[in-house]
């Protein structure tokens, strides 16, 4: 999957949960008025649909869909060799 078609579809996913029409980039979800409630929401989403796990700790990191993006595509580069592999 491409990065661009990844981030279209957890666009789309976080617009869906937050019930935000329109999801930037870089903004902030605060400043979206996503709160952490709708953020616990989005991870088990995208812990689902794209097989991954997001540690607690990781929660943080998730400020917006970029960050997002960007814990994606690290936790399915980490995932991809043992899939590979079994």
């Amino acid at each position: 999957m491409s990065h661009d078609n990844l981030k279209e579809e957890l666009r789309a996913l976080i617009s869906e949960i937050s019930e935000v029409d329109t999801i930037p980039d870089d903004v902030a979800f605060k400043d979206l008025g996503i709160d952490s409630m709708m953020g616990v929401e989005i991870v088990a989403a995208v812990e689902r649909q794209y097989t991954v796990k997001v540690d607690d700790a990781e929660l943080p990191r998730i400020k917006d869909l970029n960050s997002v993006v960007e814990l994606v595509v690290e936790k399915m580069a980490k995932s991809a060799p043992a899939a590979a592999a079994g």
